[in-house]
């Protein structure tokens, strides 16, 4: 467990302390998922680098990371609950050290709340550019099956 513990602390900078916290790994929808005190706080995702552990929303929720995310507008609010890809044109402020491939959480731009986790599909500057295509594929968002297993 502490080597899951590590790389989501290396994927997202931050710390924090599980000396007094119950961990468990489980499976759901075949995703290995980590819980903390019995709470989904991240799962390991597949992507084009392979296998990484990522926090779920619940886990941004609790660590608030500052790197990888980018950030909506209002208007992409409506489609990314329903599990829409991030499309670029939405996107107005991103983490400029996210590089293509990335695993990345959604925020709303007004009140940083997250709203998405996903694979970032290019690059970080390059999302604040776009005007059309898609910036990021969508894996899991509230509202979705990850999340409803926790309320």
């Amino acid at each position: 467990m502490r080597s899951i513990i590590n790389e989501i602390v290396r994927n997202i900078g931050i710390e924090f302390d599980i000396s007094e916290k119950f961990l468990e790994k489980a499976n759901f929808d075949d995703k290995d998922v980590l819980l903390i005190d019995r709470v989904i706080l991240a799962f390991q995702v597949s992507t084009e680098n392979g296998k990484s552990w990522f926090p779920t929303i619940r886990g941004v929720l609790e660590w608030l990371p500052e790197i990888k995310w980018a950030a909506v507008d209002h208007g992409a609010i409506p489609f990314l609950m329903n599990g829409a890809d991030c499309m670029g044109a939405g996107i107005h402020l991103a983490d400029i050290s996210l590089k293509s491939g990335d695993l990345i959480w959604i925020k709303d731009q007004q009140h940083g709340k997250p709203l998405a986790i996903g694979i970032a599909m290019v690059d970080g500057d390059e999302m604040m550019g776009m005007t059309k295509g898609k910036a990021v594929q969508t894996i899991h968002w509230i509202g979705d099956e990850l999340w409803e297993l926790d309320t």
